[in-house]
């Protein structure tokens, strides 16, 4: 597949790329974590995304992933810090996107990005030999079910789905007197990785403690493995009572992980009429008959690279963003 050189620096050779093989072979070093960015390479996502690699000595060290759409959109790395930043600086550039990385990646990132606090991420798994199904009634939910879907994911999450999340996902839901007071559903699906992904979980601040989150989380689970050899979701680590629903179904722990909202603080692009601008600086020092001081254009201040788009409080999109079903968000928060 194509790949697009950009730069070097020392041993390190950085480009873009579209070879999803290349790609694969990297993200399988560490399956569980990498899952987003593995489903991403299937057919149906992988025209969404954008790659960057890091090599040395010919040998892939580093990669980063973005996901294309009105910004912010999630940025998923994994390698070499010294690969994630030189990628960060040359080729995957965005300015503001929501980052998922290990902790040791993290400093790299804020190489170039003012990072946001945030609370510690845990991905967790499960695959047919450990999972434990909940035997309580749901429902499965279809597409003309959006608008509930909706209407209950508003009360907790800033995101908006369209029928054809739905329609293309899995998603399950628990009713009380006719109204929907418990989903969950999936991020993303990769029947050709065999991973599937479990996401917006939610249940109604009224309907809480009756194991609904369960239920639903079961549900989609049960069906997923149909498929899919293993499947994980996230969940914040200061929420144990998620965390243990969980963990009654089956799922472990993988490893922890940092999921945060990062701002761009070097500009966006690189300056590319900086060697210009140098040329012409010289041509004028060797022929200038006025002092040194005499600035023939004074130069006008860029726009600030590191003013962010709007987000609400809590460091998620605003409501009449696009939903991102697809990949990580702040909004896997689950609530049990």
């Amino acid at each position: 597949m194509a790949t697009a050189a950009i730069s070097s620096r020392a041993d390190l050779a950085v480009r873009s790329t579209t070879d999803r093989v290349l790609l694969r072979e990297f993200l399988e070093r560490d399956r569980l974590f990498a899952a987003y960015a593995i489903c991403d390479l299937s057919e149906h996502e992988f025209a969404r995304t954008r790659w960057g690699v890091a090599t040395a000595g010919g040998e892939v060290v580093a990669v980063t992933l973005e996901y294309s759409g009105i910004t912010p959109q999630p940025m998923f790395v994994m390698g070499r810090p010294d690969g994630i930043s030189a990628i960060l600086k040359d080729v995957i550039r965005p300015r503001a996107a929501y980052v998922a990385a290990l902790p040791e990646s993290l400093p790299a990132v804020a190489d170039h990005y003012r990072v946001d606090p945030g609370p510690e991420m845990i991905r967790m798994w499960v695959d047919r030999a450990t999972f434990q199904p909940s035997m309580a009634r749901v429902e499965r939910l279809l597409p003309l079910d959006v608008h509930d879907l909706n209407r209950l994911y508003r009360l907790g999450f800033a995101a908006w789905l369209p029928s054809s999340a739905v329609a293309e996902g899995v998603y399950y839901g628990i009713r009380v007197n006719g109204h929907l007071v418990a989903a969950a559903g999936t991020h993303v699906i990769g029947r050709e990785a065999g991973l599937a992904v479990v996401g917006n979980v939610l249940t109604h601040a009224d309907h809480r403690g009756r194991g609904y989150a369960k239920a639903t989380t079961s549900a989609v689970t049960a069906e997923l493995l149909r498929s899919c050899g293993q499947v994980v979701l996230n969940v914040r680590a200061d929420n144990p009572p998620a965390i243990a629903a969980y963990r009654r179904l089956g799922y472990r722990e993988h490893c922890r992980f940092e999921e945060r909202l990062a701002r761009r603080t070097s500009p966006a692009w690189p300056d590319l009429a900086a060697p210009l601008r140098r040329l012409f600086s010289a041509w004028r020092s060797a022929s200038a008959v006025q002092p040194a001081l005499d600035q023939a254009h004074p130069i006008t201040p860029p726009v600030d690279p590191t003013a962010a788009p709007a987000v609400d409080p809590a460091g998620a999109p605003l409501a009449d963003a696009p939903e991102q079903p697809e990949t990580g968000q702040p909004s896997t928060q689950e609530s049990p």
